[in-house]
């Protein structure tokens, strides 16, 4: 089966990617399906299972959404998965603005995120001007913003607003860029197998996400001011109290945040990656270094979206369950990989010379 794939062109080897892993998703949607159908009907699991299976059903809505997005980048070409990209920078850059307050004054700044800068920063991309795209956002983007915003005449609050719309344009704009400007990268006797380095990104980053949270779910801490459980007699029951029922580490930004979880989402996902080395153009260790660079990246700038979202006082991006933008919280399922995809892609320019 190994050697039949590998005699196949390159795009029928990502076309065999997607049938598996739509394939996948499939029959793991049935099977949740079929558990919450049959839990309507007659329940057999106590509330807090039926919960769990709740949000297991919402991080899968999560992965088709992730795969459908890529399928459709890679089956319409290089251009429109870009311009498919620039469609989902600019959703969630309205998610995050409209969640931050702006007074009349930051409207000339706005129009120039919205309209100058986001498809300028794009268009860098489509057209592989690498040293550029790099650099347009950080250094000439952030320079303009708060001149224009001066000329607006309104000092009010002026560095936090400009802070907030400069953050907002490197997270949702500079950040999502990056991810299809890798299927621009060349490798030697990799021609034509881009989109596995797209996919290779996401699965690992979303490994290492599902992997914290399926661990900090485990856990089971106590609400906020409650007293901490008492420690399970015997030994197992002591390495489960150390592994799974450590205290957060940041309360007040995340109470599902420990060091456990985090470190066994990137050594679960680092390897899982390694294992997958075989569509990339690296070699085993150099995919696992990659790897945990990526879910360092994603995992820590998932934490600051958090603190962002604790600042703003909101759960999610998408105020129950419905994102302002109509995308459903879009924001939150693409925090982490906004975060991941310029560490990974500067990494894997620099260390190959991609």
């Amino acid at each position: 089966m190994n050697q039949y794939l590998r005699n196949l062109s390159p795009t029928h080897q990502v076309a065999a990617l997607f049938v598996i892993v739509f394939g996948l998703l499939v029959v793991v949607s049935t099977v949740a399906f079929m558990l919450s159908f049959r839990e309507r009907r007659n329940p057999v699991h106590d509330e807090i299972w039926q919960r769990e299976l709740q949000h297991f059903r919402t991080l899968l809505r999560t992965t088709w959404f992730m795969a459908v997005v890529f399928w459709i980048g890679w089956a319409l070409g290089e251009t429109v998965a870009t311009l498919l990209f620039a469609l989902i920078a600019f959703l969630a850059l309205r998610e995050f603005i409209t969640l931050s307050p702006t007074r009349r004054g930051d409207h000339r700044s706005l129009i120039l995120a919205f309209f100058v800068v986001l498809p300028i920063q794009f268009w860098l991309v489509a057209t592989a001007h690498f040293d550029l795209f790099t650099v347009f956002i950080p250094v000439y983007v952030f320079l303009a913003i708060p001149v224009v915003s001066a000329l607006a005449d309104d000092p009010s609050h002026f560095l936090e607003r400009n802070a907030k719309l400069q953050w907002g344009i490197m997270v949702c704009v500079y950040g999502m860029s990056h991810v299809p400007a890798l299927l621009l990268l060349s490798f030697p006797g990799y021609e034509g197998k881009s989109a596995f380095l797209v996919f290779f990104l996401v699965f690992v980053v979303q490994t290492c996400m599902l992997v914290q949270h399926l661990v900090s779910r485990r856990k089971a801490m106590p609400p906020e001011g409650a007293p901490p459980p008492p420690q399970p007699p015997g030994w197992l029951g002591a390495i489960r109290h150390r592994l799974f029922m450590q205290e957060p580490f940041a309360p007040h930004v995340s109470r599902s945040f420990n060091w456990t979880s985090w470190a066994l989402g990137m050594a679960i996902a680092s390897v899982v990656g390694a294992l997958f080395s075989f569509i990339t153009p690296f070699k085993f260790g150099q995919a696992l270094a990659v790897s945990l660079i990526a879910c360092v990246a994603g995992s820590m700038g998932h934490l600051v979206m958090k603190a962002l979202k604790r600042d703003r006082g909101i759960p999610n991006w998408g105020r129950r369950g419905v994102g302002v933008t109509g995308a459903h919280g879009l924001l939150d399922r693409v925090d982490a990989l906004c975060f991941a995809a310029p560490v990974f892609f500067h990494a894997v320019r620099w260390y190959f010379g991609a």
